[in-house]
């Protein structure tokens, strides 16, 4: 009998399993590659560690970061590109560079660094399921983390300044969203009619993207003007995830609307202070 197969990550709103996209790949893979998981929602009870969310458990191991869990997961016969060519492979591992090098600095921008989008939704959301005080701490944490995380990538010369690096970083990731839809044209994933790992890491990072109601939505308006990128993620969401939405999205929702005094505003200040190239890694 296999081993059991425990997932932790974030779980979901807005009509997604999770909105947080490292979770959503892992997700998607297993569905597509058929790998029983049993799916652990962090919620404001979760005692174990969040900075390396989303973590594979079973009896002797311990994984996370998407890419090796999906290795991990391909070890033990769960192979969602069993039907793909070679040149098909080295598509996949180029496509997912693109991704996370022209795209994701975006999607981190959009949730973490914008203010209007992490005041009003980012951090209320994953505040609610984050246990006090330390409710009061990780949100501003893992936003400082998204943007030294941007900065490592995008700030180099020229771009010194952060309203620079902002519009470099939506015009590459525009750019992205084009070829992917390119790329995509009128078949239902991105090598036929199997999904694969491609598939999984593309609609980890488009979902929350698409699905997630924020007040400013400059990459989301473009997101939405790609229709097949957007069905795409439609027909994943229904025909993988359409019966276990419930499961990954029950929480209270009056702690969304926490009100988080005067201590969360103080620790908030710093958001408004000058960014620096040299900002201090995590």
């Amino acid at each position: 009998m296999a081993a059991p197969l425990e997932l932790s990550c974030w779980g979901g709103g807005w009509g997604l399993p999770s909105v947080h996209s490292e979770s959503l790949v892992v997700m998607a893979y297993a569905k597509f590659s058929g790998a029983p998981l049993k799916v652990n929602v962090i919620d404001n009870t979760w005692r174990g560690s969040r900075g390396d969310v989303p973590i594979l458990t079973t009896e002797d191991n311990i994984v996370s970061q998407p890419a090796k869990i999906l290795n991990f997961l391909r070890k033990q016969k769960y192979n969602a590109d069993y039907e793909l060519s070679a040149r098909q492979g080295a598509d996949t591992l180029a496509y997912i560079a693109l991704l996370e090098e022209k795209l994701l600095p975006a999607v981190l921008h959009t949730f973490w660094v914008e203010n209007d989008n992490y005041f009003t939704v980012t951090k209320p959301w994953f505040a609610s399921r984050i246990p006090f005080p330390l409710s009061l701490i990780l949100p501003g944490r893992m936003s400082k983390g998204a943007l030294n995380r941007i900065l490592l990538t995008r700030g180099e010369p020229p771009l010194y300044h952060l309203q620079e690096v902002e519009a470099q970083i939506y015009r590459d990731a525009k750019e992205c969203l084009n070829l992917l839809s390119h790329r995509l044209g009128t078949s239902q994933f991105f090598f036929g009619d199997m999904p694969s790992t491609l598939d999984a890491y593309v609609f980890g990072f488009l979902a929350p993207l698409y699905k997630v109601r924020f007040p400013k939505v400059q990459l989301q308006e473009h997101l939405k003007q790609l229709s097949n990128l957007c069905r795409f993620c439609d027909d994943i969401l229904n025909s993988y995830f359409r019966h276990s939405l419930g499961a990954f999205s029950c929480v209270n929702r009056n702690q969304q609307q926490t009100d988080f005094g005067e201590a969360s505003l103080l620790l908030d200040k710093k958001r408004s202070m000058p960014i620096c190239r040299n900002s201090p890694s995590l």
